[in-house]
This record gives C-alpha cells, sequence and structure tokens, in this order.
C-alpha cells in the first residue's frame, strides 16, 4: 500500500510533466503563430502598392548591362525614381535572404515570390555597383536567397 508522501511525490511528478507537456504545445503553437505573422507582414510588404509599383518600375527597365544601365538611368545611388524603386525592391529581398541565412524563416515561406525573375535582372547592376563604390556587400543576401532558391529547385527536380 502507498503511504501519503508516496502519493504527494507521484501527484508531484504527474504535475511536473503536465507541465511540460503543456509548455511543448504552447511553445509549439507560438512558433506557428509567429510563422504566420512574420509570412503574413513579408507578403504585406509584397502586396503593397508602393511596392508592386517600385517592382513593376524594375522589372520593366531596359538595359543590356551595368554601363547601359548607368547611361539610361544614372548612377545607382544618384536620387532618382528608378533608383528608389531599385533600392525598395532589392533591400526587400535583401531582408527575407538575411533572415533565411540566419535561419529565422524557412525558405518555403519566400518560395512563391519572383526571386529567379527579379534577380537576373537586376545581377548585373549588383556586381557593376559592387566593383564601381567598392561594396562587395550591396545585395548580397538577395544573392544568397537567389542561390538557396536554385538549390531548392534542383533538389525539388532531383525527386521528380
Amino acid at each position: 500500500m502507498l503511504d501519503i508522501p508516496s502519493v504527494s511525490a507521484i501527484i508531484a511528478s504527474l504535475g511536473v510533466l503536465i507541465g511540460v507537456v503543456f509548455t511543448v504545445l504552447e511553445v509549439r503553437s507560438l512558433t506557428r503563430t509567429r510563422r504566420t505573422d512574420m509570412l503574413w507582414r513579408l507578403y504585406s510588404s509584397f502586396n503593397s502598392k508602393e511596392y508592386l509599383e517600385a517592382w513593376l518600375k524594375v522589372w520593366n527597365l531596359e538595359f543590356e548591362d551595368y554601363s547601359d544601365f548607368v547611361n539610361k538611368y544614372g548612377l545607382p545611388f544618384s536620387e532618382t525614381s528608378v533608383n528608389v524603386a531599385l533600392g525598395m525592391v532589392c533591400n526587400l529581398f535583401e531582408g527575407a535572404g538575411t533572415l533565411i541565412e540566419k535561419r529565422l524563416i524557412d525558405l518555403d515561406i519566400v518560395s512563391v515570390l519572383p526571386i529567379g525573375l527579379t534577380w537576373k535582372k537586376v545581377k548585373p547592376l549588383a556586381e557593376g555597383a559592387r566593383k564601381q563604390y567598392n561594396f562587395p556587400g550591396l545585395w548580397v543576401g538577395f544573392e544568397y536567397l537567389y542561390n538557396e532558391m536554385k538549390k531548392r529547385e534542383q533538389q525539388v527536380a532531383k525527386i521528380q
């Protein structure tokens, strides 16, 4: 037969076990909520009128290479509407790439965004500005994001 101290110890142990289970469930729920909030904020940024106008402006730029861009639109850090749009677009992708590199968000959160199309468009500008301004870190998060997306696409293609 169990005495009172034994029963008390069993009840205390069960209480601790139940507390741990509830804590694990709460942490999972908070993680899901945090990811949902991050996804919603990211998509809200990408779907704002200002961002969409900027992305369309960048997408519709016509240039052959960095020097052609400079001749048509000016230096990348000059105060023009094209360069403001370029900065808005690339800096948002830069932030997403940095969050992925730091493992604060998952790649699948941003995988539906036009990462490949946009990086291929601005890559010559990033490379040219890095050289001209001696700014090797310019949009490296964006480039990292693009490279990770390419790896993911290759892995998916191997599976299929």
